[in-house]
């Protein structure tokens, strides 16, 4: 028996007694979500029990297995991950690209994310202040920084009830050892809704293309015991060395080579004791907020970059 036989079964026998259909339909339906939109087989019947759990109107706990996990907002660490999740809409951003439906923040107990709705898609509008639980939203990653998209096979329900939303802000202090690369004057994609780092004056998703300059650091604090990677955005990275973008461009420039600037950069901040404040995405804090606390040792600095 194939797999999306098996799973074909395992829906009907769930909804045998609420639905009309047979085994051969749901395996057709399961089929075409994954032949034709490329959906994992799992997901395609997560997909498909959602369908028709809204054309029964049943509960979800009517089913024989009765439970869905959700995955908490702050967990999310795996790009094109499919997964469900309960969520707040905090707010709305318009978006600035016509494929996109919708674009905005959630918000759970456990943190912040953004999301992204595109207009292929052909889904409701979701609502501000308002609960929905998201079944088979994919999750997307880049610079270290997550959010969940929806698609044609997103099921949206909104809920009655309200969340909390948490606080998902980190505060750690410790010496700055290391400045990774990525850092420094960098040239991100130009496109609508794209931010991605240009790799050799190209985008991973749109290919070659006329970059635009920005800047950021990625660091690495050691607070005695453990390190936690950092990401300071163009606004805290110009804060932090004194350092802007157009002086950056100039020296850059002036060089013949963008290096210039991370090493400044490395002389200005290396070897310093930061408090810093900001939210964990993925496995980067970015940084909010920080505090400059005083010097370490040089050697003891280059001594704890060697070791990570």
């Amino acid at each position: 028996m194939t797999e999306l036989r098996q799973l074909a079964e395992s829906v009907h026998a769930q909804f045998s007694d609420h639905l009309d259909v047979d085994v051969d339909e749901i395996e057709e339906r399961l089929e075409t979500l994954v032949s034709e939109y490329k959906v994992p087989p799992e997901e395609a019947r997560r997909s498909l029990v959602n369908n028709y759990l809204s054309e029964t109107e049943m509960d979800r706990e009517q089913l024989s297995d009765g439970t869905t996990d959700l995955t908490p907002l702050s967990e999310i660490d795996t790009d094109e991950e499919w997964i469900d999740v309960q969520a707040k809409v905090l707010e709305l951003w318009e978006p600035r690209n016509d494929a996109i439906s919708q674009v905005g923040l959630l918000g759970d107990e456990s943190g912040r994310i953004k999301f992204v709705s595109f207009t292929t898609s052909d889904l409701p509008l979701l609502e501000e202040d308002t609960v929905y639980q998201l079944s088979n939203v994919v999750t997307d990653e880049y610079d270290g920084r997550f959010s969940v998209k929806l698609n044609r096979t997103t099921s949206i329900q909104q809920l009655d009830t309200d969340i909390e939303v948490g606080d998902d802000t980190t505060e750690i202090k410790g010496a700055l050892v290391d400045i990774q690369r990525g850092s420094g004057l960098i040239k991100r994609c130009p496109q609508e809704d794209c931010t991605r780092v240009l790799q050799n004056g190209r985008c991973s998703e749109h290919g070659e293309v006329e970059g635009e300059f920005d800047l950021r650091i990625k660091g690495v604090l050691d607070d005695g015991s453990t390190v936690q990677e950092l990401v300071f955005d163009r606004e805290a990275t110009e804060e932090l060395t004194d350092i802007t973008l157009d002086r950056a461009k100039e020296m850059a420039m002036d060089a013949l080579d963008t290096s210039v600037v991370t090493d400044e950069m490395k002389a200005a901040t290396l070897g310093q004791y930061y408090r810093v404040r900001g939210p964990m995405l993925g496995r980067y804090l970015l940084v909010n907020e920080f505090e400059r606390l005083g010097s370490v040792d040089t050697n003891e600095a280059l001594t704890k970059v060697r070791s990570i």
